[in-house]
This record gives C-alpha cells, structure tokens and sequence, in this order.
C-alpha cells in the first residue's frame, strides 16, 4: 500500500449555512466551495445519480496536521433520516479532534448551546494513555469527540 495520509472525512447535514457556523465554531474554515452539480464520470465514483449538493471542503484551522471536512448538504437526492441512534453501528462512528485546552473548548460549546454525551472521561491508568475526552453532537447527530492527551496515542 501507498497511503500516505487523510484526504477529508465526509461529514453530511441537512442544512449547510447552519452546520457551517457550527464547524466554524470548532475552528474549520471554508478552504473550497462545492459545486452544486458535478459530471456524470464524479456521480458514479461516488455512486450516486446525478445530484445537486449545497458545501464546502472546510479546513480546520490551526491543525497540527491538514484536518479537512467534506460539508454537505444533498439536495437532491434528499435523505432526512438522523445519521445514528447510537455508536455502536457499523461504519464510521465519530470523529475524534485533539485539543489543548479541553475545559475551554467545553465552555466555548456550552455557550453556543452545544449538549454533551457525558461529563469528560479520563482514560484508565492502566491504558497507557494520559486523555481526557467529551463526545458531543453536531446539529443534525452526527457524534464528534474532543481529546486532551498529555502523552501521544500509540499507532
């Protein structure tokens, strides 16, 4: 294999401006805006029909590492189904974001009236990791999750 790293995680909404402000508040901003249709070689790729889309590829500012999210909102076709009801599905689950100041980011949330699954964890001693970590939803579910660590995450 010849994978060098992360291109982008797709992140779907139903309602793009609203979901935008809500990333912009965790530090995304629009790097490319998506066009709203795209060639029948692109739909296939993805395996779609031909589509109309309303997004943007975001990058998260500040990253230590390029983060960018795939923000989009289909127009047509539409599907309003929630993302999840739980994490325990099968597929991706939740995007976990690093931060270095965990009780700020959670007060700065909090304020913009942002719910939380938990009061933050922190990992057992016995894990071998130093990290604290808080999951929460974005508007339409999907869970992301914030993690402090004192110490690198072993590959």
């Amino acid at each position: 294999m010849a994978i060098t790293g992360l291109v982008h995680v797709n992140i779907n909404c139903s309602d793009y401006d609203r979901s935008r402000a809500f990333y912009e508040l965790l530090g995304f901003q629009e790097l490319w805006r998506v066009p709203e249709t795209n060639t029948a070689e692109v739909a296939a790729a993805v395996g779609m029909p031909p589509y109309r889309v309303k997004g943007a590829l975001m990058l998260l500012q500040n990253a230590t590492a390029p983060l960018v999210i795939d923000l989009l909102q289909w127009l047509e076709p539409h599907d309003p189904a929630p993302p999840y009801p739980h994490l325990y599905h099968l597929g991706v689950a939740r995007v976990a974001l690093s931060t270095d100041d965990l009780d700020g980011d959670m007060a700065r949330l909090a304020a913009a009236g942002v719910q939380f699954l938990s009061a933050p964890a922190q990992m057992p001693p016995d894990s071998g990791v130093n990290a604290r970590f808080v999951c929460f939803r974005d508007p339409d579910g999907t869970v992301l999750e914030l993690v402090q660590s004192a110490t690198p995450v072993a590959s």
